[in-house]
């Protein structure tokens, strides 16, 4: 059960959490996409357009306007980079020498949290009465 009344302050911690870590990692690509794709070994077009989706879906889910197509351009990329990491370079979920896959597997459940569950009431959603 939860406490009453603290739902929507949940899903605004969810957000906000969320779409920090989003920013914090899309926005370099948007900056320094040629390189980044020289080390991802894609093409600079790509990293734009992954930068382009983590940070505006990151703002749309900060603010909570739109936040379920948010929550979903988030889940993609979760759903992108857990692919490469447990198929193709076979990381596996947790290692004390490399970064495993669980973080990326919280991130996406916070994402389709979201989805599920939209933004809550301290939202411009709800403000605006989007959905």
């Amino acid at each position: 059960m939860a406490l009453i009344g603290l739902t929507d302050i949940a899903l605004l911690v969810i957000r906000i959490a969320l779409g920090i870590v989003f920013i914090y990692h899309g926005f370099p690509k948007l900056l320094k996409a040629q390189v980044m794709a020289q080390g991802m070994g894609k093409p600079t077009g790509f990293i734009l357009v992954l930068g382009l989706v983590e940070t505006l879906s990151s703002l749309s889910v900060i603010v909570g306007l739109l936040t379920e197509i948010g929550a979903i351009g988030l889940g993609v990329v979760m759903v992108g980079a857990l692919y490469y990491k447990i198929a193709v370079w076979k990381i596996p979920f947790g290692a004390m020498d490399k970064t495993g896959w669980e973080l990326d597997f919280v991130l996406l459940a916070a994402a389709l949290t979201l989805f599920f569950s939209g933004a809550g009431s301290i939202s411009l959603d709800a403000l605006l009465r989007i959905w």
